[in-house]
């Protein structure tokens, strides 16, 4: 692993062990040649996702992408990080198992809207305005109105969390 503060190419491993979740492993590792510590995250990956934007552009998908836009819905709520990480697994998980390598975003802002949905009304409201574009107050209202039709448990669609 290439050292990010000095660029030496070999770095060595200080300490190993998973994640609390079990689902990567965090490692400690040191430069030689520098001296720095920094942390680096190893996951399993079951395949190359690429995602298809509305304009037809293609981009290889970005984890750190996805954790960063629902970070970002919820900032400032009373949703805890651990949750956050369960959700961005369970979404990429979901993304990589359904077989299909070129995903539409259109299919990633569903899937986050509808943890969302389960996680933070506030923030799937934050969400929802980005993603579905509001450009006035009508669109707000009009929205929140479908919140409390959907948000009762039962029509509430399945989302797996560990």
């Amino acid at each position: 692993m290439k050292c990010p503060f000095c660029g030496y190419e070999d770095t060595q491993v200080k300490d190993s062990r998973t994640t609390d979740d079990n689902t990567c492993i965090r490692r400690r590792r040191e430069c030689p040649e520098c001296g720095s510590r920094f942390t680096t995250f190893e996951r399993v990956q079951l395949r190359e996702l690429i995602v298809v934007k509305k304009n037809g552009e293609k981009t290889m998908f970005d984890r750190d992408k996805l954790a960063r836009s629902i970070q970002l819905a919820v900032r400032k709520r009373p949703v805890n990080p651990e949750r956050v990480e369960k959700v961005v697994n369970s979404i990429q998980r979901r993304l990589e198992s359904s077989g299909e390598t070129e995903i539409p975003s259109r299919i990633i802002g569903e899937y986050v809207m509808e943890a969302l949905l389960r996680l933070d009304h506030v923030a799937y409201i934050r969400f929802a305005s980005v993603y579905k574009d509001f450009r006035e107050v009508k669109d707000f209202e009009d929205f929140v109105e479908t919140i409390d039709k959907l948000a009762k448990p039962e029509t509430l669609p399945h989302i797996e969390e560990d």
